[in-house]
Order: C-alpha cells, then structure tokens, then sequence
C-alpha cells in the first residue's frame, strides 16, 4: 500500500515549524494568521471565553487576550463568532454520499468537518484490494483528513455470501502496514469472532498486532456475547438499538459512535446522556451512511450535531464529542482541541444552535468561507472503478421459482432490518410458485463474476404492498444486484435498467422505468456533481413512494439497502440463497414442501 505524502501526525514536529511557532507566541515574529474578536469554545472545560489565536503554519501558536497582538501576515475578523476544533467524523462511508471522494470533501468541508474516518468496504467488497488502494490514493492530496480503515468483512458472512474479493488475515494485515490507515474497521462478523472463528479472530489480532484500533459493530449483543466480542479486542460500536442499548453499551466500556442516520433513537439517546449529568469521554458522532439528497440539504457530521442540540443536548456536549473526545479515541493529540502547539483545524460557527460555519481552516489554510470552498479540490481518475457489472440481460422468468406439484409450503423473511423466520403455503401455477398473498419478491444476483448471476429468490412479509419494483447495486455489503417487486415484468425490467448502466438505481411500475439513477463506477457512486446526484436520487424516493407504502421506523427506504446484509441475525437474501448466520446455512430455494 502506498504511504501518504504528509506523515500525520508527525508533520507537526518539524524543527524549523516549532521554532517559527515558538518565536510567535513568544512576540518575536509575527502570525502567519491570527483570528481576532471571536469567542473560543473550550472543548474541555465546556467553557466559552474571548480570545484571539495565532497560527504559524499547520500550528496554533497562541491563544491569547484580544486586541493583545496585530502583528500579522493575515488577519480574520471572527467578531460574533464562535471557534471550535475542526469536527470529527468517526465512522462513514463516503460510497454512501453516491459521489467521489473529491465530491464528497468538496460538500462537508464548508460545514465544518475537517477530519473523517471512512471505511471503504463498499469500494473493497467490489474492487478488492485494489478498490481500496484507489481510496487512499484519492484521499492523499484532499483538503480533508481521511483517516481509513482496513476494511474488515469482505464479504460480510463468508460462505452466505459472495463478494468482488476476500479479504483474509494477511490482506488485512498488508492494509494496517500503511500509515494511511488507522486500525481495522467496523468488525461485522459477530457471530464469527464471538464462536473463535479462526478467520475473524486472525483478522481481529491482525488489527491487535498493529497497535492501530479495531472497530466494531455490535448489534443487539448483550450478556455474555457482547463480553466475548470485546474480549477479543474489539472496541467500539455505532450500531446502537435503543437508549438501554446505549447505558448498556457505555458501562461495558465501548467507546460510543452516535450515528446520525438513525434520527428516530437520538432523542432517547440524548435523554440517556442528559440522565447522566454529564458527557462521558467515551462518547463521539459519526454520520455512517448519508444519502446525496441529505448530504446536499443539510450537511454531514454537523447536521447530526444540530440535530442532537435540537433534541436537547448542550451544544458544548455535542461539539466535545465532535472534537476532543474522537481525537482521544483516535490517539491524534494533535486534534480536536484549540489550544497552542496543537494543528490549526478550526471552524467559526455563527452559533451553538444552527452551527452554521462562517470560515473553516484545516492544517492552518482557509478551505472554505461562508458554506463555500476555498481551497482548490483535486479529483483522481475514476477509470479503475468502471466495468464492475459482469451481468448479463435478465429475462422474466428469473424472477420465478420453479416448483413442481399443486401447492408448496416455503419459507419467508418477515419484517425489515430485524428479520425473523416464518412460513406460507401457496399454489403452484405454470411450474411456478406464486409468491404468497401479502408478500413481495426479492431477487439478488451476483454481478462481480465470480459465479453464475442466475438471481436467487425470497419472499418478503411485512414490507407492505408492492406495486411495482425497485433495483439497486448498492446493497449491503456485498453489493450484488438486488431487486424488490411485486411482479416479474417490472423486476426485469429494473434489473436490466440497472446492468445497461453500469449500475445504480431503477424503479419500474406498469412495464415503464419511473426513475434511474446511474452509478457506473462501482455500481455505487458517480463522477457527475452532488447537486445533480441529490435530485436524481430524490427523484427515486419520490418513484419509490408511489410503489410501496412506508411505514417507519423500520419500513422505510433505506430498509432496501440493508436487506441482504447476513451478518446480522436473522434470514436475508444473498446471491446463495436466504442465509442465516446464526446456523451458517442458507436456502437457496425458499421451497420447503412440495404439498
């Protein structure tokens, strides 16, 4: 793997930088910047006092009594405003935005964020290694700080599923040798590391061996599961389920990645935390997965930290988990503090309500001023990530399970994202099963050329009434081609919507495309820009509403996303067939009784 240009955090001990830094606190030399007539927000303290700061390069100089200093390159009014450290991100996926790296920087850098911890699973489990490579090196010379992650679960549930790529011990372990790369990320596989499969428990002490984190994703555990999968090493978690879920995850002693994209448990978190009385150190904010509409509306992590103020948590609160506490859980003394001999990332908010940034500074330059970008962004070639659909046309009778007989008794999954077993009889027609009163089609295809792309058919319950069909290659984790529907005509004709464009997005009704979106690089982001991204992705919402009824929390759109992600109890659909991790089989018919 290739190394980065600029070794953080070690940049910042360059002799020659410290000396200037030194002589200008000192009064010696001047600034090359000094921020003057704003009030600073102490991370640490909570506190908010006036100040004016001196930077010298990547480095904050000095803090220091306003009005005290003048001598400078450049000065800044910051008069009414509010100066935080830089925010942290700390666990995304910037596949999830629909658009490139440089795209994605170029959105979130105006509002505030200046540091992301991105785990580029999306781009490993379809391009391998070489898919991940290419993210470091689109990363490399951006204005934003990405710290990366080894991508620990490609595929998610090995033998479930088939990926693009396999990620073993020794892939991993090649990944953490860069010092692009912070630690192992999100450890999907619970099942596996908690049961000492060999595989996950070499991929765990892999990370261990690194001195580097290893992050989690620990969903529903509780007891002594939860127990054995922190024993093994595993440290933190964003997959929180409810507020009991996170008191119970805080005094285990995980470190806590509030996530923004599950808006419907932050009240009860922030209740939690309110009940405490304080704000434990262990607490940080991540985004996971922002869609393009979202992203371009309301912004990244500084959205979640509005939202979270708004649902009544101290603004000082959620800014220290922004800032400090990630930088403590990152090991980067160098960030998430404004204080003298630390790194000039800074951001003036207008207020501690709408958190709406006036200038952003990362590494001691100003990058973006009044929700604008300043700082030039250099996008990388988007070659290596084109051609990711190995698929041929689908026909309609794809999306048919063949059966023999009269009536047949099969199995269904019921109920989105907390999927349970269950059971339908139905009839036989033509030779093929006829999906049971109430319930709607899901095929998944394999599209990375590995095996044969023959879709493998489910029937869903609980998801409401379709009328028309949805397809999607971007589908947790293994992102092969999966379709929704309530009839074959409108799923092929999706599906083939999808392959003809390199991947995407399609929603069918009454044999016409209602909306597409084309992702063909990867079959999961594009190279047009956010805006144009943002509206056709509206548009497939819109489409979507017409088609199915949603009923949230659970039965929303995003539901679609995560229905094949089998490392998750439960059943789910695979490119295999319905798997199920907690007994590692899978059913590649959901025909169980020929009656």
């Amino acid at each position: 793997m290739n190394a980065i240009a600029r070794q953080e955090p070690f940049d910042l001990n360059d002799p020659e930088l410290r000396a200037r830094a030194v002589a200008a606190a000192r009064g010696d030399a001047p600034f090359d910047m000094l921020l003057t007539g704003g009030r600073l927000l102490d991370a640490v303290t909570g506190l908010i006092r006036e100040a004016d700061i001196g930077l010298v390069g990547a480095l904050i100089a000095s803090i220091h009594a306003p009005a005290s200093r003048t001598d400078a390159v450049e000065i800044v009014d910051a008069t009414g405003g509010i100066l935080t450290p830089g925010l942290i991100d700390m666990h995304m996926h910037v596949e999830s935005s629909m658009v490139t790296p440089a795209e994605y920087a170029s959105a979130v850098l105006p509002h505030g964020v200046t540091t992301v911890v991105w785990d580029p699973h999306e781009f490993g489990n379809v391009h391998g290694l070489d898919g991940v490579r290419w993210a470091i090196e689109a990363a490399r010379t951006l204005p934003l700080r990405m710290i990366l992650l080894a991508p620990s679960c490609v595929p998610s549930a090995p033998g479930l599923e088939l990926a693009g790529a396999d990620f073993d011990a020794a892939v991993i372990a090649e990944m953490l040798r860069s010092p692009a790369v912070g630690g192992v990320a999100e450890v999907m596989n619970m099942r596996g590391v908690i049961d000492g499969d060999p595989r996950m428990s070499a991929i765990v002490n892999s990370g261990l061996a690194s001195g580097k984190l290893v992050c989690g994703h620990a969903r529903g555990l509780t007891g002594a599961d939860l127990n054995a999968f922190m024993a093994a090493g595993v440290t933190s978690d964003h997959e929180l389920t409810s507020g009991a879920d996170l008191a119970a995850k805080l005094s285990a002693g995980l470190t806590i990645e509030l996530r923004g994209s599950h808006d419907h448990l932050l009240r009860e978190f922030v209740e939690v935390l309110n009940g405490l009385g304080h704000l434990p150190s262990t607490v940080t904010l991540c985004t996971d997965d922002v869609f393009p509409d979202e992203l371009y509306q309301s912004g990244g992590l500084d959205e979640v930290a509005r939202r979270l103020v708004r649902y009544g948590m101290k603004a000082e609160w959620a800014l220290r988990a922004a800032t400090f506490n990630a930088a403590e859980r990152l090991k980067r003394s160098d960030l998430g503090l404004v204080a003298s001999g630390r790194r000039a990332d800074l951001v003036l908010f207008e207020d501690l309500t709408e958190l709406r940034a006036r200038l952003v500074i990362s590494d001691g330059r100003i990058v973006a001023r009044n929700g604008s970008m300043e700082a030039a962004i250099q996008s990388l070639d988007t070659a290596p990530l084109i051609n990711s659909i190995k698929l041929p046309p689908l026909s309609e009778n794809d999306f048919r399970v063949p059966a023999k007989g009269a009536r047949v008794r099969v199995a269904t999954i019921d109920r989105p994202r907390f999927t349970q077993w269950g059971e339908a009889e139905t009839e036989i027609r033509d030779g093929f099963v006829v999906p049971p009163a109430g319930s709607a089609m899901i095929a998944v295809a394999h599209r990375h050329g590995k095996a044969g792309g023959t879709p493998r058919i489910g029937f869903l319950t609980g998801w409401g009434e379709w009328r028309g069909a949805f397809c999607t290659t971007v589908s947790h984790d293994s992102h092969n081609l999966t379709v929704f529907g309530s009839n074959v005509r409108d799923m092929a004709l999706a599906a083939n919507a999808v392959i003809t464009a390199g991947g995407g997005m399609a929603v069918a009704k009454d044999g016409a495309i209602q909306a597409i979106l084309p992702l063909p690089l990867s079959g999961l982001v594009t190279d047009t820009s956010l805006k144009d991204t943002a509206s056709a992705f509206s548009d497939i919402r819109k489409a979507m509403d017409k088609i199915v009824d949603w009923k949230p929390p659970y039965r929303v759109f995003k539901a679609c996303f995560g229905a094949t992600l089998a490392c998750n109890a439960g059943p789910h659909q695979t490119d295999r067939g319905i798997a199920d991790v907690a007994t590692g089989k899978v059913l590649e018919s959901p025909v169980l009784e020929i009656l």
